[in-house]
């Protein structure tokens, strides 16, 4: 099946896409919203020029379009997306896990194209989801952290199997979710099976607060790119 996989660059994209490749699928298109508003209700706000070399490693051509961030009508902008390249692809791909909100809303616009909704990780126990990751090899770092718990000493660090312990440590003491499915973290993949190559990447810390702090200033190799 042909489809097009919404993509934030992040850990559940990225499996879910993972998935499907291995599933035999053909990933036609990598879709992003790109939400002006660093705290959208749908979409994960990634580094444009970072996402722009992820798809580069993953030689699949992403079609990003921006959008305001507001309820309701980032919505329209995912519709309006979709329906650019619906006669090239016959299904949907999400890399969602349990945010009813996010998934309901998409399957609508699929049903509303005669499109196929696919989300590979639905349901998934979140230690479940780093089981894959760690087997499938993928690198996973922190660009946002936005609760209580998780220090800004957590960004850019990749999560291996010794501090994913720590992680599980603070989630019970903390109370947030360990899949971040609640807004918790957001993230980013450094390596995965599909890359070309491995992203090497330097950046800043800018902490907004005691419980919020977002990765700035990223550079790839000698290019430069900044969040905003």
């Amino acid at each position: 099946m042909k489809v097009g996989v919404l993509f934030s660059g992040g850990k559940d994209s990225c499996l879910a896409l993972h998935k499907v490749l291995q599933e035999g699928h053909e990933v036609k298109y990598l879709l992003n919203i790109y939400p002006k508003n660093q705290d959208s209700f749908m979409f994960h706000k990634q580094d444009l020029g970072l996402l722009n070399v992820q798809a580069k490693r993953l030689g699949i051509k992403i079609v990003s379009v921006k959008s305001e961030g507001i309820e309701g009508k980032e919505l329209k902008d995912l519709r309006k997306l979709i329906g650019e390249i619906k006669g090239n692809v016959e299904g949907i791909v999400v890399g969602g896990i349990a945010s009813s909100y996010q998934g309901k809303r998409v399957k609508k616009i699929c049903d509303d194209l005669n499109l196929k909704f696919v989300a590979p990780l639905w349901d998934y126990e979140p230690e479940k989801l780093w089981e894959e990751l760690f087997v499938e090899g993928f690198e996973v770092i922190m660009i946002k952290i936005a609760c209580e718990g998780i220090d800004g000493s957590w960004l850019g660090r990749v999560i291996n199997r010794e501090n994913f312990e720590e992680l599980k440590k603070l989630t019970k003491k903390y109370k947030f979710r360990l899949d971040f499915e609640g807004g918790e973290a957001e993230t980013t993949i450094l390596m995965m099976p599909e890359y070309s190559e491995r992203i090497e990447i330097d950046f800043d810390v800018e902490n907004e607060g005691e419980y919020r702090h977002l990765m700035k200033n990223i550079k790839v190799k000698k290019l430069k790119f900044t969040n905003g």
